[in-house]
């Protein structure tokens, strides 16, 4: 009777590591998307899109970009080239969701943007070049869709 206590917990506690290790391993999956988006702002802040997100795994997947917040910001771009790098992914459906950013712009004619926007764990560093008008503070938050 103590051989099959002792095996049963043995069982559980090797199943238990098995359960976290992948958890650990996954956290390395490097996911990187590229889009496209175009918005204006007066005081309120919206821009709207589309793009690909492609991980190391092979896994990929299409999403809907919006942006939307508020302040002292006026202007109107188009992002035509953009690139975003994915930190803290565990599963390629950790991208999906509200992130948080705040963002001072200015720009003219061509223009070119960089920020990094967070959810949790999980950070996406965006840059893309495109063109329009632009200057302001804003905040908001930047969401990606299936």
């Amino acid at each position: 009777m103590k051989m099959m206590r002792w095996t049963g917990a043995a069982v559980l506690a090797f199943a238990g590591l098995m359960m976290t290790a992948p958890a650990a391993h996954g956290a390395d999956l490097s996911c990187r998307m590229t889009f496209q988006m175009a918005g204006w702002s007066l005081f309120y802040k919206t821009a709207s899109g589309s793009g690909t997100v492609t991980c190391n795994n092979g896994q990929s997947m299409h999403v809907k970009l919006r942006a939307k917040g508020g302040g002292l910001t006026f202007g109107k771009t188009r992002i035509d080239h953009g690139l975003g790098r994915f930190t803290g992914v565990s599963n390629i459906h950790d991208i999906l969701g509200h992130y948080a950013n705040a963002e001072a712009h200015a720009g003219a004619e061509k223009s070119a943007d960089a920020q990094v926007v967070t959810k949790g764990s999980v950070s996406l560093a965006l840059s893309g070049k495109g063109q329009g008008w632009n200057l302001g503070v804003a905040f908001g938050a930047f969401i990606i869709e299936q």
